[in-house]
């Protein structure tokens, strides 16, 4: 395997790992004996835990910003943010951005959640080019990341305790955000 595909590998097995069984299963050993490789290795490729976090959450956002960017379009054409919704809430979910987040903040090395930041940021000043000068992208995007987040880290059990259905927390931001975007365009 030439060092390239060895790395990205060990980035794919650490997402994995992530969202198979959690931040606290991503580590060097783990993710080294899930492709085969020593733990030295990983270290060559990353330098440190802390690297590879940080290669792992810039690699997450890169698979995550171009569907975003596309759904958030087609969410303007439709009138209809729902798309848009489930991208995002899968993006911090089941494609597990709500747990490396939380795991980075949690472990103090928020500087490695800057990719996703200029991510948003950029994504958001393209849009904005995009639109009406009024639109309320920003304050969206705030509401709609914060819900994303919260239900990728606590929607399940809260729903449930709740006894709400499991994507409650999706029909709802849906619903804000058509609220918002109609008391805008009034």
């Amino acid at each position: 395997m030439s060092p390239e595909a060895s790395r990205d590998a060990a980035l794919e097995a650490a997402r994995v790992l992530l969202v198979e069984q959690g931040p606290q299963a991503v580590t060097l050993k783990a993710v080294a004996g899930r492709i085969g490789r020593t733990h030295a290795n990983l270290l060559h490729h990353f330098g440190s835990a802390d690297g590879l976090q940080s290669a792992l959450i810039q690699r997450m956002t890169a698979l995550v910003v171009a569907p975003i960017r596309d759904a958030a379009r087609r969410s303007r054409e439709r009138k209809d943010p729902a798309e848009l919704v489930d991208v995002v809430f899968d993006a911090f979910g089941a494609n597990g951005a709500g747990a490396l987040a939380t795991w980075m903040i949690l472990n103090g090395n928020q500087d490695a959640l800057d990719p996703i930041l200029t991510a948003v940021h950029d994504l958001v000043e393209e849009l904005s080019r995009e639109q009406r000068p009024d639109a309320p992208i920003k304050d969206e995007t705030l509401q709609l990341v914060l819900a994303a987040l919260g239900d990728a880290l606590l929607g399940a059990p809260m729903a449930r305790a709740l006894g709400l259905p499991r994507d409650r927390a999706r029909a709802i931001t849906r619903q804000m955000l058509l609220r918002d975007r109609g008391a805008a365009e009034a």
